[in-house]
């Protein structure tokens, strides 16, 4: 398998390159792109572990000098605090504006590397090396970097493109199930927002809870789509100006269900699918979306294996309340993505209170 995706931007375009075994080709991607030769590659230590040797011998044969930064694995380091222990490699190596941060791991590893990288001596070159499915498929790309504030996600951050993308199929292999799971939360999400062939697709798969019942084809599939809609929408709104807050689809609830429960209880894939359900039913209640488009939807998630309900003793007040902390909130409303067919959905910031807390009072 091997797919170029573009993402065509008007300051700088850059590629998707998704092919097997491609980890080992790393450096020889990167010499094509004239960067300069220092590189601190950020990882946690159990990517390290399985990914740091390779990526660092593609690195050295094709003259870069390495450097490298481990960091804990999960939400809850995705703090200012790592940012500072990347900062810090950054000095002790004397990184300069030519250098590159490579992020070599999940969303967590990706969104605070880039933001490292973002800011930075004002900004040096981040390349995405994703080892986990939803950031192969989402979070890699676009540009978004950030950290987390104790009161909501994402709060602190910046849009900084990455040089690169480079995706490696083999990687998922040693992909945990419930991570695997997570990344289905955002295939279906295209599916919802911009592919229906996508959704189609996934519906005629009998078992998506699991990498090894997904046929080579059908994992070729979701990540060339998921990286083609994500493509086309970061094309058309780099900054999210407009499109761009449709790729939120399912993140609104879900980010408060995350910062609520402490990044410790339900991961960001899992709580994306409560939001989609969730933002499903909205859109139904509110006569936009067919009540039986929803349930095509809510078991599709099922059968990834992902929660379709809240967790237990969530408070539903405080959900409401932490949905005004959310980065997406104009002029005080609540700004939701909802479906309104398969393929395609709507944002609107007319979603009553009482509607929201109906729905989630189901939950």
């Amino acid at each position: 398998m091997s797919s170029v995706i573009k993402v065509n931007l008007p300051e700088q375009s850059y590629e998707i390159a998704i092919a097997s075994s491609s980890l080992d080709q790393l450096g020889q991607q990167m010499a094509a792109l004239n960067l300069g030769k220092k590189v601190l590659l950020v990882s946690n230590p159990t990517i390290f572990k399985h990914y740091g040797a390779r990526a660092i011998a593609s690195l050295n044969s094709a003259g870069f000098e390495v450097a490298t930064c481990t960091l804990p694995p999960g939400e809850r380091y995705k703090t200012l605090n790592s940012i500072q222990k990347i900062y810090d490699a950054a000095l002790e190596n004397r990184l300069e504006r030519s250098s590159t941060m490579v992020a070599l791991g999940g969303g967590v590893i990706g969104d605070m590397t880039g933001f490292a990288a973002a800011t930075w001596l004002r900004g040096i070159n981040v390349v995405q090396v994703p080892t986990t499915l939803l950031a192969m498929v989402d979070s890699a790309i676009g540009g978004k970097t950030g950290v987390n504030h104790p009161h909501g996600k994402n709060l602190i951050g910046a849009f900084h493109q990455p040089r690169l993308v480079l995706i490696d199929p083999e990687v998922l292999k040693s992909l945990p199930m419930r991570e695997f799971r997570a990344g289905m939360a955002e295939v279906i999400k295209y599916g919802i927002i911009w592919d229906a062939e996508l959704f189609t697709q996934l519906e005629d798969s009998k078992r998506l809870d699991q990498l090894r019942y997904l046929k080579t084809d059908l994992i070729n599939l979701i990540l060339t789509h998921s990286c083609q809609a994500k493509a086309d929408v970061v094309s058309k709104d780099e900054k999210e100006a407009g499109l761009r807050a449709i790729l939120n689809y399912g993140h609104t609830i879900g980010h408060a269900v995350e910062s609520l429960t402490g990044y410790r209880l339900v991961n960001h894939g899992e709580a994306v699918a409560i939001g989609m359900v969730a933002a499903g039913q909205i859109a139904v209640d509110l006569g936009m979306w067919q009540k039986e488009d929803a349930e095509r939807q809510n078991a599709l998630i099922q059968k990834t294996g992902l929660p379709t309900q809240l967790p237990d003793g969530l408070d539903i007040e405080a959900i409401i309340e932490a949905l005004q902390l959310d980065k997406k909130v104009k002029a005080g409303q609540v700004r939701f993505v909802l479906p309104t067919q398969i393929g395609v959905v709507t944002v609107t910031d007319q979603v009553p209170s009482d509607t929201i807390r109906q729905v989630l009072q189901k939950m």
